[in-house]
């Protein structure tokens, strides 16, 4: 496949994720704190397909890239409305293309660590807020910012299990034992990070301290 229609394919795909989060909230009445984490993974597992479908690295940042203006420019004017949140000092929608760019571009030709540094702030992040909303009943507050246990044990569990698959399916250059060993590692460090980190900073750090720990795999 040529580079440039795996660029149209990102758009299409992007797109469609923010459409079917827009009837998510129109038709089903989903809270916008539902929609965002929706296509906070939808774009995520992206990561997947960037890997699979590309050939140049330099082609595969433009999807991201272009989205790190979109975003902002929907931050400013409320164009996505599935994806903004009320309070208008997160940016984390913004963040999270740079974060992927960043990654993208220091991993590229590492598809496993590449995807898996994407995936405690794909997986873990994502599942924290949403079954720390839901179930969280246990509170800590750290740095003025309260999350719950039940929402950091969600990050938890789904960044290790989602590394793990990531540096064990594609190629990563470990073996199975050391892929568990850097998931628990880089689990436990990106659930750290989240809970420290003030809202949509978060979106910055935990691929930056995952990142940084798969670049030392």
């Amino acid at each position: 496949m040529t580079d440039w229609l795996a660029v149209i394919i990102s758009f299409i795909y992007v797109f469609a994720s923010l459409s079917a989060a827009e009837w998510l909230r129109n038709r089903l009445h989903r809270p916008p704190a539902f929609t965002r984490k929706f296509v906070h993974i939808a774009v995520g597992m992206w990561s997947v397909g960037t890997v699979l479908l590309f050939q140049s690295r330099w082609w595969a940042v433009i999807p991201p890239a272009v989205f790190i203006i979109l975003n902002y420019i929907s931050y400013r004017q409320d164009v996505f409305k599935a994806i903004e949140s009320e309070d208008k000092s997160n940016m984390g929608t913004v963040y999270f293309p740079m974060a992927f760019c960043v990654i993208l571009l220091v991993f590229w030709g590492n598809p496993g660590r590449l995807v898996a540094a994407l995936m405690p702030l794909t997986w873990g992040d994502a599942m924290a807020a949403v079954l720390g909303k839901q179930y969280g009943h246990l509170k800590y507050t750290v740095l003025g910012h309260t999350r719950s246990i039940e929402g950091s044990v969600s990050m938890a569990l789904f960044s290790f299990g989602s590394v793990f698959l990531a540096l064990w399916l594609l190629p990563s250059g470990l073996g199975i034992g050391l892929a568990l060993g850097y998931a628990l590692v880089v689990s436990a460090a990106a659930t750290l990070v989240e809970a420290v980190s003030p809202w949509g900073i978060d979106n910055l750090t935990i691929p930056a301290v995952s990142g940084l720990l798969l670049l030392l795999a």
